[in-house]
Parts: C-alpha cells; sequence; structure tokens
C-alpha cells in the first residue's frame, strides 16, 4: 500500500515508517497539520494513518477534508487520546479504524491489511483477476497453477494496476504509488517504462501476456483476461 503517515513524534514515525518500508509498503510522512494537508491535497493513498494532535490543527479535521475528496481511502485514526468522544467523531467523520497509542506494530499492519480487504478486495486475501489468482496476504500472484516470481517493486506495480483495472494512469500517478517522494527526484519517467517491460517478461515467461496498453503522453491502462 501507499500510506501517508501524519504523526509529530519523531521516535514514533521513525519507528513505523521503518516497519511499514520492511512490510513492503510505500509510506509518506507529515508532522505538520498544514504540511498533511498539501499532501493530501496533492497525491492520493491507499490509507492514511491520522493522529488527532498536530502542531496547526486537528486531525479530525484532516479526516473530515480527506473523506469528502477521497471516499475510497482507507483512515485509521491512532491517538493518544484514548476518549469514546473523539473514537466516536472519528468514526463518524469516515475513518475505518481506530488505534490508540501505545499499540504493537503487528497490530498496526494487521489493522492496515484488514482495512485494504474491505475497501479493495471485498474483505478476502484472495482476488481472482481474469485468468490471474492474486493472494494480497503471501503477495503472490499464480497463472494457471503456477507462481509469477515477482519482485517486491514489480509485485507494487501490479497491484496499482489491479486496481484501477481499464482506467488510465498517469505516469506521474504510477510513481507517486510505487516510488513515493522518490519519484520526484527523477528527471524523466523512463523508470517505469523499464519496470512495465520487466513486468510483461516476467509473465511472458509463464505463458500470460500482461495486457498493459501504452496510452501516449500520457501513460497506461490495464485490461485483465
Amino acid at each position: 500500500m501507499k500510506i501517508l503517515l501524519i504523526e509529530d513524534e519523531p521516535g514514533l514515525y521513525e519507528t513505523i515508517s521503518r516497519f511499514l518500508g520492511g512490510e513492503g509498503h510505500v509510506c509518506e510522512l507529515a508532522t505538520t497539520y498544514d504540511e498533511a494537508e498539501e499532501k493530501l491535497a496533492l497525491y492520493a493513498y491507499d490509507c492514511v494513518l491520522i493522529d488527532i494532535m498536530l502542531p496547526g490543527g486537528s486531525g479530525l479535521d484532516l479526516l473530515r477534508q480527506l473523506k469528502e475528496s477521497h471516499k475510497s481511502t482507507g483512515a485509521i485514526v491512532i491517538s493518544a487520546k484514548d476518549s469514546l468522544e473523539d473514537k466516536l467523531t472519528g468514526l463518524d467523520l469516515g475513518a475505518d479504524d481506530y488505534l490508540p497509542k501505545p499499540f504493537h506494530l503487528s497490530e498496526l499492519n494487521a489493522r492496515l491489511k484488514s482495512v485494504l480487504r474491505r475497501l479493495k478486495f471485498e474483505g478476502s486475501d484472495t482476488m481472482e483477476v481474469g485468468s490471474l489468482t492474486i493472494d494480497t496476504e503471501a503477495r503472490t500472484v499464480f497463472f494457471n497453477g503456477e507462481e509469477v516470481l515477482l519482485n517486491r517493486k514489480e509485485y507494487d506495480l501490479l497491484m496499482v494496476f489491479v486496481t484501477n483495472q481499464n482506467r488510465v494512469i498517469k505516469k506521474s500517478a504510477l510513481a507517486e504509488h510505487v516510488w513515493g517522494d522518490n519519484s520526484d527526484q527523477s528527471d524523466s519517467y523512463d523508470f517505469i517504462y523499464s519496470q512495465i517491460k520487466n513486468l510483461r517478461k516476467r509473465f511472458s515467461q509463464v505463458g500470460y501476456e500482461l495486457t498493459i496498453q501504452t496510452v501516449y503522453g500520457i501513460g497506461y491502462k490495464f485490461s485483465p483476461h
């Protein structure tokens, strides 16, 4: 998943970011209300982790803005303010979950996976995409019972296409979703072409033609079969 962590405690956000990166997620960070508001306006995320108490404003106001503009984005409130009123307010505003501090990182990861299953895969760990079978828990892909061996970035790239079937995805959106903030450091998006070429090759090795259409001047479109 591409995740935005909105948290101002250095020790906590460093620990969470490192953990989520190790679990295969792209994790971006905002440490103030203004920074978070800007990122939510500019970029799309699978899930946002929101602290309530932030320099410059309330995370609940960010949650309200998020759900008004990006209803399909998951949101988990993480806060030391473990009051019933805050929890109910967050859920009423559209939060998918509420996790009081302190919490175990394994629990956070489980909550994130649960949100992804509900929003993207109708509550299941396994999804059928044309003649492909994808296990989102194990991060594995199969064609006719044979596993398609993908590295982390290839799998992440495939999942962006899978969750946006038959839609044109801009190159900039692909770069941001899979490579996060690091994509801004690139002068061009040639690396995306190379990654897609490698992805097609992985599937051709098991006899499957990955139908990713190039939409010139814009981006790419995936149509399963």
